[in-house]
């Protein structure tokens, strides 16, 4: 019998605001990441944050895919930037944890899925830049950061043909979405291969690499309720088992 593919799920840090240990830090990634790993046939596995390249190199050993998971703003610094007044929390040791991963990942040939930060760390990562808000983005109209349910789809995003998403999910999809910052210059690596109707960014993929996906929403949050957004996991799954 096969083994099932294991997939990473880059964590993230929280800080408790009060209770018993205020300020106490803490290791997690959202339960919608592991589900939607199961539902595909994955076997998840949390990686937690790390500044040491070795245990890195040990970490990716250990998987046949990674998700880049959403959380913190990318500091406008690894872009040449001074942030904003509009720029929200950041987290400089995530953004160095997240860039030594990906980088050992894509020199790996690891499959890849980038949400929401983690397409826009793809981007920085590879050279490209990032809007700080969306009030910098001219005839940017649609709502971004709906007020809807998690699970509900608010806008469409228009696929490139002949891209892997367009083999995922067809010609366009209407996505949920809870972004404030967007690609800017796109990196030299990348094609754009999603659109918002108001030209924001949705989705990018890395040339010469068969799974380098990265998308400005979140599937993990509609996956269990709408079969199209799991099938990206599915897809990425799927791949990381092909690749063992």
């Amino acid at each position: 019998m096969s083994k099932k593919p294991v997939i990473g799920i880059s964590g993230s840090v929280m800080y408790d605001q009060g209770g018993m240990f205020p300020g106490y830090e803490r290791a997690y990634v959202n339960n919608d990441y592991i589900q939607a790993v199961l539902r595909g046939g994955g076997i998840p596995i949390i990686i937690p944050l790390t500044n040491s390249k070795e245990v890195i190199h040990s970490q990716l050993d250990l998987l046949d895919a990674i998700i880049f998971s959403g959380g913190y703003d990318v500091d406008p610094e690894l872009y040449g930037e001074e942030p904003s007044q509009k720029l929200g929390d950041i987290c400089p040791k995530r953004d160095r944890f997240d860039a030594d991963l990906m980088l050992e990942a894509v020199s790996r040939d690891l499959p890849i899925l980038g949400i929401c930060r983690g397409m826009q760390m793809l981007n920085v990562v590879f050279g490209g830049s990032l809007y700080q808000d969306l009030s910098f983005i001219q005839d940017c109209t649609i709502k971004h950061v709906q007020g809807q349910l998690p699970s509900t789809p608010t806008h469409l995003v228009d696929i490139e043909p002949n891209s892997l998403l367009y083999s995922i999910l067809g010609s366009q999809v209407r996505t949920n979405s809870f972004h404030h910052l967007a690609v800017k210059e796109l990196s030299p690596s990348f094609n754009i291969t999603g659109i918002s109707k108001d030209n924001v960014v949705e989705a990018i993929e890395m040339k010469h690499r068969s799974f380098v996906l990265g998308v400005q929403w979140h599937p993990e949050m509609m996956a269990g309720d709408h079969p199209a957004m799991q099938s990206i996991f599915n897809q990425l799954i799927e791949k990381a088992t092909i690749r063992r």
